[in-house]
C-alpha cells in the first residue's frame, strides 16, 4: 500500500487516465475528486461490494 500526505487541491495519478484530487479537509474528513475516463468504473467501497454480489445473483434487485 502507498501511504502519501496531499493538502487540499493537490493531486495524485492513478495509470495515465484516472487522477484524485483533493478538494477538502474539514473537521477530519477528506473530501476527493475522481477524475477518469467513463470506462473505468469509480465506487465507494460498499457500492462496489454490492455490485459483486448482485453480480453473483447473491443479492436480488430492489
Amino acid at each position: 500500500m502507498l501511504v502519501l500526505s496531499r493538502k487540499a487541491g493537490e493531486r495524485v495519478s492513478i495509470g495515465p487516465d484516472v487522477q484524485v484530487t483533493v478538494l477538502g479537509i474539514h473537521k477530519g474528513k477528506v473530501k476527493l475528486g475522481f477524475l477518469g475516463p467513463p470506462e473505468v468504473p469509480i465506487h465507494r467501497e460498499e457500492i462496489r461490494r454490492r455490485i459483486q454480489l448482485e453480480e453473483a445473483g447473491e443479492l436480488a434487485v430492489q
